[in-house]
C-alpha cells in the first residue's frame, strides 16, 4: 500500500482518524464504509481508523496550517483547498457551525 498526499509519498503523510471510544470507532468505520460505498472517490479509501495513544502537540508554527496559509502557500491553494471543499460540499449537514 503506498501512501501519498499529491507528490508527498511516505508512512508520514498517510491518514488516521484517532478514536477514544467504541462509539467514535463505529462512526469513522460507518463513514469510511458509506463513502466507499457511494464511490465518491475513484481510489479506495486507506485512512487508518486507529485508538488514541500517544498524543504530541506540533510545533506551533505548524498549528492552524491550513487556516493561517491557504492564500500564501501553493500547495494548500492548489491541493489542500479543493479537498476541502469537497469535503464541505459532501459533508455539510455533519459539520460543525
Amino acid at each position: 500500500m503506498e501512501y501519498k498526499q499529491g507528490n508527498d509519498v511516505g508512512t508520514q503523510y498517510r491518514s488516521v482518524v484517532f478514536y477514544h471510544n467504541e462509539k467514535q470507532k463505529e462512526t469513522a468505520e460507518y463513514y469510511k464504509q458509506k463513502i466507499e460505498e457511494e464511490k465518491i472517490y475513484s481510489n479506495p479509501i486507506i485512512t487508518e481508523i486507529t485508538p488514541i495513544s500517544n498524543f504530541y502537540s506540533a510545533e506551533k508554527y505548524h498549528q492552524n496550517y491550513y487556516n493561517q496559509n491557504k492564500d500564501k502557500n501553493p500547495y494548500c491553494t492548489m491541493v489542500v483547498t479543493p479537498k476541502v471543499e469537497k469535503f464541505e460540499k459532501i459533508f455539510k449537514d455533519k459539520m460543525k457551525k
